[in-house]
């Protein structure tokens, strides 16, 4: 449903045509009846970090679904990628929201083919979309000052008589916030809307976008209309500078023209901004042409009838088909263009707003056209570190992502066996069954997903944590926590009607794991929020790696493994738990899922425990993955000796791993997986590997003790066999063990980073540092360490 207007129709209750949202918030804001900011706005805007208002209309009623949700979710990434935190608007169950999360934007965009409801409705709480002027009044009373979108409403031709004019510019007119689009579509009276603008007290200006001198106001599709723009912005700094200077009356023209998003709020101006930014060039429709089709189009719609609001639908779908399409081209170009455009203004916003700003008097030289306003030492634009780089952004400093981590995010208890002293003392450090036992009780955030995230973040890995949690108050407090942390909540799908999860470890008096319980069930079912809102993400930054954990389903396991390699990410497979372990050979997958053998291989690392090893050994025994023909041919090829072979074993191991199977299980793996990293605890890591042809170990007289096997001369994918047995970094005492939560965890992290960076070392070369990073775990009440980050010049 599109909310007409402002934002009608929308509450439980009854409310005629007309009724704004502007006046009902007046009363009902305070309880939280019509209006809900989601946590990460609101601590964005506590912390003043760039916060960009996006409307909702394109999706409900601009394309279809699934595209509006993949939509919606690239203009959020945009905003991310380039700083920003993205403040999507729109309404769910009759609350507006500002800043909807995943599954409530699948929600929203999933629902639009609900029918306008223009006349108020009556104990129904809809969903819809936002329009311009309802997204306005919704930012400013979030407090947000910048808003981007595609295309203004504007005065329809005719409308002197008709007084057919869009209620985005009446409220343009009286709501201080900063729109950036590409102007209003060209089938609009152009001159007309300026005059409106204008007389509604609104500044205007339009992008340099590279060109000298006057340049046009834009008339979207196309970048000049014929029409000049009141004024010129040369860059993002100009357009935050001009927010914060303009006073609520006696403003001149040429000061109403110099205007800027920070000086506007300074002088305390009611009215907003509209900044045009032209569509990029190469997607920009010749004015020649554009003015033709739309004349055709305008034409077409006064000999069928199409008025009032059926005119802008059918003159809108006429120029699709008069221009073959290029307009919807330029359109998807243009948003993305305005979003980008709009996160840069809001970033250099923020940099003002953390200085000190000196308002100038009338005084002072104001001349039109100017596009700066400056005092006595020069332009007013100055560099401030607003401090908001780390939280909330799903991307670093504008760069990349470069590791996505798909896994569990829960609450994390740890309880401690503390032996009772005095006459009830005991010998024993176990806890006794079937009774309450003394302990030492921690709780910290958690989740093997979490956990690795937040080791890649703290060794300065740009990364994004993909996962779900309840509308429990637990989820509150994990939102919290991940903030506190630095980490993205863009990637956190809420589920108002799961349980977030959580995981409680028993441990005995030396901190080892006695029992554990797990509630995951969160992560079952996930396939339509992969499809709909990770998948896309995945294929716009294409990572270096995917880290993914057991706790999905197999089924959303299996898809988040492909995914990840389509998008050319290496595949790294995080067990969790002897029984999570065998979800990765899980029977009963077609071809399109299957894992491969080398070559063509899905998983490219596994940091199982012997456990987990044994079982995942087990499963794909049970499943029939070892009697594959393609298996069998790895096996041949990797010139295994049968000839004493268990004596090789034991001298590159010992002789109670092989008799317990673990180095000749991690063998039997490598066709699909071709790195094994197996856990020992006390005893240290085993690594096993396919090393390539060429690789530079097969040659080394320093690594020909761990050399197990090599394969035939000029093969062309297998070179060999390394096995290596890693002692532990350090023997920790009992008394220095805080808690085993997470030691893993931290383990595949630091490899993982050390993977990424532009220049990696090799991976024997990583493990030792992964065993300091799960030692400096151990001895944290967290489950990761906060010290982690001084591995990081070691990587």
């Amino acid at each position: 449903m599109r909310i007409s207007g402002l934002v009608r129709s929308v509450t439980p209750y009854r409310l005629g045509v007309g009724c704004t949202l502007r006046a009902r918030f007046s009363t009902h804001t305070s309880k939280g009846t019509f209006l809900k900011i989601s946590d990460e706005i609101q601590e964005a805007l506590h912390s003043k970090k760039p916060v960009v208002a996006l409307e909702t209309t394109i999706y409900t009623h601009g394309f279809p679904y699934p595209q509006n949700t993949a939509l919606a979710s690239h203009l959020e990434s945009v905003v991310r990628a380039h700083g920003g935190i993205p403040a999507t608007i729109g309404v769910l169950n009759g609350v507006a929201r500002v800043g909807l999360n995943a599954e409530e934007l699948i929600e929203l965009t999933a629902s639009a083919a609900k029918p306008d409801t223009r006349k108020g409705i009556s104990g129904r709480k809809l969903n819809g979309g936002t329009t311009i002027a309802g997204t306005m009044v919704l930012a400013h009373l979030a407090g947000i000052r910048i808003f981007a979108t595609g295309g203004l409403g504007g005065v329809h031709r005719g409308g002197e008589d008709s007084m057919d004019i869009s209620a985005d510019l009446t409220e343009l007119g009286r709501t201080p916030v900063t729109v950036i689009s590409s102007g209003c579509k060209s089938f609009l009276d152009i001159p007309r809307t300026l005059e409106y603008l204008e007389t509604q007290g609104v500044g205007v200006g339009t992008f340099a976008d590279g060109r000298e001198g006057k340049v046009d106001f834009p008339a979207f599709w196309t970048r000049e209309s014929g029409i000049p723009s009141p004024t010129v912005i040369r860059s993002e700094q100009e357009a935050a500078a001009i927010t914060r200077k303009s006073t609520s009356s006696g403003i001149d023209q040429d000061l109403i023209r110099l205007w800027c998003v920070d000086a506007q709020a300074a002088l305390g101006l009611s009215s907003g901004l509209h900044f045009a930014n032209p569509v990029p060039a190469r997607y920009s429709i010749p004015r020649s042409k554009m003015d033709a089709i739309i004349s055709q189009a305008v034409s077409d719609a006064q000999k069928l009838g199409a008025t009032g609001s059926d005119n802008t639908p059918f003159v809108l779908a006429r120029i699709r088909e008069l221009t073959d399409g290029q307009s919807i081209t330029a359109n998807r170009a243009l948003i993305e263009a305005n979003v980008m455009r709009g996160t840069k203004v809001a970033c250099e916003l923020a940099k003002l707003q953390a200085s000190p700003v000196d308002i100038p008097d009338r005084s002072q030289a104001l001349q039109p056209g100017r596009t700066s306003i400056q005092n006595e030492n020069g332009p007013h634009v100055q560099s401030a570190s607003p401090g908001w780089e780390n939280a909330g952004n799903l991307t670093m400093q504008g760069q990349p992502v470069e590791v996505f981590v798909a896994g569990s995010l829960a609450i994390d208890l740890s309880c401690n066996f503390t032996p009772p002293k005095g006459p009830q003392s005991s010998s024993s450090s176990l806890p006794k069954p079937r009774t309450s036992n003394p302990a030492q009780i921690l709780q910290s955030l958690g989740g093997v997903g979490q956990n690795v995230a937040t080791t890649l973040h703290q060794l300065g890995t740009n990364v994004q944590l993909c996962s779900r949690i309840g509308g429990d108050d637990a989820a509150a407090s994990v939102k919290k926590m991940l903030l506190a942390k630095g980490l993205s909540l863009s990637g956190i799908i809420e589920k108002s009607s799961g349980r977030t999860a959580q995981y409680v470890a028993v441990n005995d008096a030396q901190k080892n794991l006695v029992l554990a319980m797990a509630d995951m069930d969160i992560l079952q079912g996930c396939q339509s929020e992969l499809d709909a809102v990770w998948k896309p993400c995945l294929d716009r930054h294409r990572p270096k790696w995917l880290v993914v954990d057991a706790c999905w389903d197999a089924d959303t396991l299996r898809k988040w493994i492909k995914y990840g390699k389509a998008a050319n990410a290496k595949i790294a497979f995080e067990p969790v738990s002897v029984a999570k372990s065998r979800s990765l050979f899980a029977p009963g997958f077609d071809d399109s899922l299957d894992l491969g053998v080398l070559p063509n291989h899905m998983v490219s690392l596994a940091t199982p425990n012997s456990l987990e090893l044994a079982s995942m050994h087990a499963a794909a025994r049970e499943t029939g993955w070892f009697e594959r023909d393609d298996w069998w041919k790895v096996i041949d090829a990797l010139g295994l000796s049968s000839s004493g072979s268990r004596d090789k074993l034991v001298s590159m191991t010992n002789a109670s791993l092989v008799d317990e199977g673990i180095p000749q299980q991690s063998i039997q793996l490598l066709p699909f997986i071709p790195t094994v990293l197996t856990k020992l605890g006390e005893k240290g890591v085993l690594m096993t590997q396919v090393l390539r042809p060429g690789d530079d170990r097969l040659t080394s007289p320093t690594h020909a003790r761990h050399i197990l096997a090599r394969a035939e001369i000029n093969h062309h994918t297998i070179g060999g066999v390394y096995m290596r047995m890693f002692p532990p970094a350090e023997q920790v005492p009992a008394r220095d063990v805080v808690s085993v939560n997470g030691i893993g965890d931290t383990f595949l992290g630091v490899i993982v980073a050390g993977l990424t960076k532009e220049s990696p070392k090799i991976l024997i070369d990583l493990i030792h540092v992964a065993q300091k990073g799960s030692v400096m775990t151990l001895k944290s009440n967290e489950s990761v360490s906060p010290e982690i980050n001084k591995l990081q010049k070691l990587l």
